[in-house]
């Protein structure tokens, strides 16, 4: 497997429709180290080609404009020597998506005192990959094109998939591919302008296009321009984002991130919406309700399912990959449409619902989602804890899941000190925290909506109970001082311990907040994250640079996640770090400023003292839902 490079690319996205493409607007899919590349309907690629010359003109990239979201531009100079030095003739495309499809409008401009003749041609290739197959750098197969009166049409999978090609060129096939031909005349000094658009259907696509109106970012004083251009791509990304259950359009959740995430997450939809609380409902409501609706209602092993339990992800067909670490393949993994295997989205949604409650949710709205509170609070008691530790824990049970069901989900994400992977049942530490904020959410709004005393009164003892089991169990010291470890690992010894997974790691700055934590423990997790083995000056590393499995580029092990780093600002925030939180702020803004202000899902964990820009991870995905809304954290802390 040879998962395609992100980096240098050009997205743009209208859920469920995305178009990848090199940056100067070519993309080309069939080329081995440009897989990623073309037009996208939900988890297949319905494009592999896409590209426009010009027959009687040499044609020259110059520029790119690209701020996020549906749109981009690229520029080129069409070569004119007998018109002297200077480009006479420019080339702008404008490449524009929407939830149901893509158009390109191109326009021609001359400086010529005469009259100039000039031919434009695109060229487009049918596809029929899925997903899965791009990620792992393979092609699946060309789709035969038919022509129509307009233009052309095909279907990219089966009969309940249209493409639907319209245009004002003259329309040919050439082999496998769709050739759209132009010849133009210009007018001295003037110009020409020509289009096509591709409408995309797929009937069978578990999510749809919202129709909610666009959000718009929150206002600052205007004081801080790399802040205000952080919050307008992100919020031009996140409208990008925005999907919705096609019974709901205009509830809208946001999908993961592109290009590989594109659909619904329990985990990183319930964080990008709780990130938003503080600016936006709406978000919030939509991913809660579509998340109760898809709550487990029974036990199933191969699905993970269990009542009361948040999905981990939706996919229109079955996911087959074949994970390595090092080279080796270690693990085949096959996850039904419907997966459920995590152990945080559970307690997540019920946190969200609480604070979207306490900042504003619609008494109705709550009250709807009541059976689904009391299910996810009885998943926590009945079947998050698996071993009756007292700790909420995960393992596959199914042999081709998830091994890991944090949010850390790679193979080796779990390490002790010494750089030793976790294998087998893991209680990570922040899921602890997760759960006691959830069950002190859960008591507050049973009192608040159900006049339940009683039932408040055991989740607030079961709560005060699981904190002491944690200050019991998850802390150790090394020469820095005592921290919380990142998880308990294996089975149960007489005295019903685990052993403690050492390794020091972001987790802890997630307990942060959830109120699992005294005053003085709060300060020493403070205290080490802020140390120089665990901020790099761009923000917070996944582990620390003392892990013996410390990389930099490692995906979890000493790499920088952007929403990691933002969850642990709000954390500190709730906590009243305020100091530290604006710190932590203010280096992810200066990351931000390395990457035109579209943060990527993660990128190195190499110090600011030795590089700038940050590192980029080569296939972190870009724009990332959970790293788009941190802008809103970023800005509360630096408010």
């Amino acid at each position: 497997m040879q998962q395609p490079f992100l980096t240098h690319h050009s997205a743009v996205l209208a859920a469920p429709v995305q178009a990848w493409s090199a940056l100067d607007g070519q993309a080309d899919g069939l080329v081995a180290e440009r897989t990623v590349e073309g037009v996208y309907c939900a988890d297949s690629r319905v494009v592999s080609q896409l590209e426009v010359t010009s027959p009687s003109h040499a044609l020259e990239h110059i520029g790119t404009d690209e701020r996020g979201g549906a749109r981009a531009a690229f520029q080129y100079v069409l070569r004119t020597p007998e018109l002297g030095v200077d480009p006479a003739l420019l080339l702008n495309r404008v490449r524009q998506v929407d939830g149901t499809g893509i158009s390109e409008h191109y326009e021609l401009s001359t400086a010529s005192l005469e009259s100039l003749d000039v031919d434009l041609r695109v060229r487009l290739r049918p596809d029929a990959t899925a997903m899965q197959e791009i990620k792992s750098g393979l092609h699946g197969q060309d789709v035969a094109a038919m022509l129509t009166d307009r233009g052309v049409t095909f279907p990219w999978r089966d009969e309940k998939t249209t493409a639907t090609l319209t245009t004002d060129a003259t329309c040919t096939l050439a082999g496998d591919d769709i050739v759209l031909d132009w010849w133009l005349t210009l007018p001295p000094r003037g110009t020409a302008a020509v289009n096509f658009r591709l409408d995309l259907v797929d009937a069978a696509a578990p999510f749809v296009a919202c129709t909610a109106p666009a959000l718009v970012p929150p206002g600052t004083d205007g004081t801080n321009a790399a802040l205000d251009r952080l919050l307008t791509t992100s919020f031009a990304d996140i409208n990008g984002l925005r999907m919705a259950h096609p019974a709901t359009p205009d509830e809208g959740f946001l999908a993961a991130g592109a290009p590989w995430y594109f659909t619904l997450f329990g985990r990183d939809s319930l964080i990008s919406a709780r990130n938003l609380v503080p600016h936006d409902l709406s978000v919030a409501r939509g991913t809660l309700k579509v998340l109760a609706q898809l709550q487990g209602d029974a036990a199933d092993v191969d699905s993970a399912q269990q009542p009361g339990k948040i999905l981990h992800e939706v996919r229109q067909e079955p996911l087959e990959l074949a994970l390595s670490h090092q080279g080796q393949v270690e693990h085949q993994m096959s996850l039904p449409p419907l997966y459920y295997g995590t152990v945080d989205a559970t307690p997540l949604w019920i946190m969200l619902l609480d604070e979207a409650e306490a900042a504003g949710l619609d008494e109705a709205e709550v009250r709807s989602l009541l059976p689904a509170l009391k299910a996810a609070l009885a998943w926590l008691r009945d079947f998050g804890d698996a071993d009756g530790d007292g700790f909420l824990e995960y393992r596959d049970e199914s042999g081709h899941g998830l091994a890991n069901q944090g949010w850390k989900d790679s193979g080796d994400s779990i390490r002790f000190a010494d750089g030793t992977m976790a294998a087998g049942s893991v209680a990570l530490a922040e899921v602890q925290g997760y759960a006691h904020a959830a069950a002190l959410g859960g008591a507050r709004l049973l009192e608040k909506y159900e006049s339940d005393a009683a039932a408040a009164e055991q989740w607030r003892a079961w709560a005060a109970a699981l904190a002491e089991r944690f200050r019991a169990k998850f802390w150790t010291s090394d020469d820095l001082g005592r921290y919380p470890v990142l998880a308990l690992n294996g089975a149960m010894d007489a005295d019903g311990s685990k052993p403690r997974v050492d390794g020091v790691a972001s987790n802890m700055g997630h307990l942060l907040g959830t109120g699992i934590l005294s005053e003085d423990e709060a300060r020493l997790v403070v205290d080490r994250l802020m140390h120089p083995t665990m901020a790099s000056g761009y923000g917070i590393r996944t582990m620390s640079t003392t892990n013996g499995g410390y990389w930099p580029l490692s995906y979890h092990v000493g790499s920088v996640w952007t929403h990691d780093t933002a969850f642990i600002i709000d954390q500190m925030l709730r906590d009243g770090f305020r100091t530290e939180a604006r710190e932590l702020a203010t280096q992810l803004l200066r990351a931000a400023e390395g990457f035109s202000f579209r943060m990527p899902e993660l990128f190195g964990g190499m110090s600011a003292d030795e590089v700038f820009p940050p590192q980029p991870y080569p296939a972190s995905c870009r724009p990332q839902a959970w790293a788009a809304t941190s802008s809103v954290v970023i800005a509360r802390a630096l408010a």
